[in-house]
């Protein structure tokens, strides 16, 4: 008899595969592809593929790996992967473990320089309308850099030899490796909110030079928006004269190295002095031309005739005073002697005609015409009140309700409001509402015609 198959199991299958290609792979290769279905799943795991002309390989980076990937991953993008391919068991498919994902042809932090470059642009954190204006004379500087490197003895050299009377404050802070951006972020924002004791007027922010690796901590986007958010106008300086970072294209103003921070943070003593030497030398000269011609308008003015002889204009006030007095006195004399002739005139006038005789005769009219004003006043009320008891009993007599008082009634149609004269006009069940003396009222309704 035959020996017969031997039977394996799904998972036996898998496992055989799986021993075989950890036997015959290298443990650890590159795979260049397309990346293509890209997804980071909500654990933070990424799932993939990578594809060529003519094949393609599932991928998958996990959480931790993909955490030090400084770029961000595209469908479409070419990608070198490195890693080792491995058979998941649940489904029986292999696929490759990507432990590293770097952009072919160019560098993953150069790319990820110009996306975060380009993502940041977009929402508008470079734009100068954005950037906030320096003070023109600083009294309190801050610096975050580390106190351990050059550029925190180089940015005060350049601030002090500039402007001396600055007070400067050093805050250390790592400028490089892991987590330095965080930190610097960090300590930007907590001087922001002691701003009202701290009283700082400008941040420098920076280091010396380095690779693109050292300076790294300058491109993170925690530190951009850290700068963005800044009450405090914010100078960055970072590097040598062709180092370009994020930081550099946030900051309200930039200056290539360290060394020439004080350029920027503040204006140079010299000049200023030399310019309020110019200042004073232009007041003074304006204040001699003023006092010269203050002088020569004094002079002339002291040279006139009232400065001359000063009591000419009080004795000509005075003889002035004097006509007038005189003409005054002499008006009043001419008008007192006129008001008397007038008045004796008017006296002889008054007596006569004799007003005590014609004040008596005057007072006899009087009294009669009032005696006959009132008889024609009396008559005439007489008069008009017996006219007006007259039409009053006459209105009495026209009165349509005076009937009332002697047993008569008045009916009306309620739903009409007209009077009830025949028997048309009403009809069955209308209200009728009976008026009788006294003004009572009696409400019925037809039953019946």
């Amino acid at each position: 008899m035959k020996n017969k198959p031997k039977i394996y199991t799904v998972s036996q299958i898998n496992s055989l595969v799986k021993e075989v290609l950890q036997n015959n792979l290298p443990g650890r290769l590159i795979a260049a592809g397309e990346i293509t279905d890209w997804k980071v799943h909500q654990s933070g795991h990424c799932y993939f593929s990578l594809k060529d002309e003519n094949s393609q390989i599932p991928a998958v980076m996990w959480k931790s790996k993909f955490a030090k990937v400084k770029f961000e991953p595209e469908n479409g993008m070419a990608a070198l992967a490195t890693g080792f391919v491995d058979v998941y068991p649940p489904q029986g498919k292999y696929q490759l473990y990507v432990d590293k994902l770097e952009p072919a042809g160019i560098g993953d932090l150069q790319l990820a320089f110009e996306q975060m470059v380009k993502r940041l642009q977009g929402e508008g954190l470079f734009d100068q309308s954005h950037k906030k204006p320096l003070p023109s004379y600083p009294q309190r500087i801050g610096i975050l850099t580390s106190e351990s490197g050059a550029a925190v003895g180089d940015i005060e050299k350049s601030i002090r030899d500039r402007w001396p009377p600055v007070e400067l404050f050093l805050y250390p802070v790592p400028v490089q490796g892991e987590g330095a951006a965080w930190q610097i972020a960090k300590a930007m924002t907590d001087i922001n909110k002691r701003n009202n004791q701290l009283k700082l007027d400008i941040l420098i922010v920076g280091r010396g030079g380095g690779s693109l690796e050292d300076l790294w901590a300058f491109n993170e986007e925690v530190l951009a928006r850290a700068i963005f958010a800044s009450k405090i106008p914010v100078i960055s300086a970072v590097g040598h004269e062709v180092d370009v970072t994020i930081a550099d294209l946030v900051a309200d103003a930039r200056v290539s190295t360290p060394t020439k921070a004080g350029v920027v943070a503040v204006p140079d003593m010299g000049e200023v002095l030399e310019r309020l030497a110019n200042a004073q030398s232009r007041l003074q000269n304006q204040i001699r031309a003023r006092l010269k011609s203050g002088q020569q308008n004094l002079e002339t003015v002291l040279a006139g005739a009232v400065f001359r002889n000063p009591l000419s204009l009080v004795q000509t006030a005075a003889q002035q005073t004097d006509e007038l007095e005189s003409r005054l006195a002499d008006s009043m004399r001419s008008l007192l002697a006129e008001a008397r002739a007038w008045l004796s005139e008017s006296y002889e006038q008054v007596v006569r005609i004799e007003p005590h005789r014609l004040l008596k005769n005057k007072t006899v009219e009087l009294n009669s015409l009032r005696n006959r004003a009132y008889t024609a006043v009396q008559a005439t009320v007489n008069n008009r009140t017996m006219q007006l008891t007259a039409r009053e009993n006459r209105l009495a007599a026209m009165n349509p309700k005076s009937v009332l008082q002697r047993g008569y009634s008045i009916t009306t149609n309620k739903k009409t409001g007209s009077l009830v004269k025949r028997p048309d006009d009403v009809q069955v069940a209308d209200v009728l509402i009976t008026e009788l003396a006294g003004e009572n009222l009696i409400e019925s309704q037809v039953t019946k015609k």
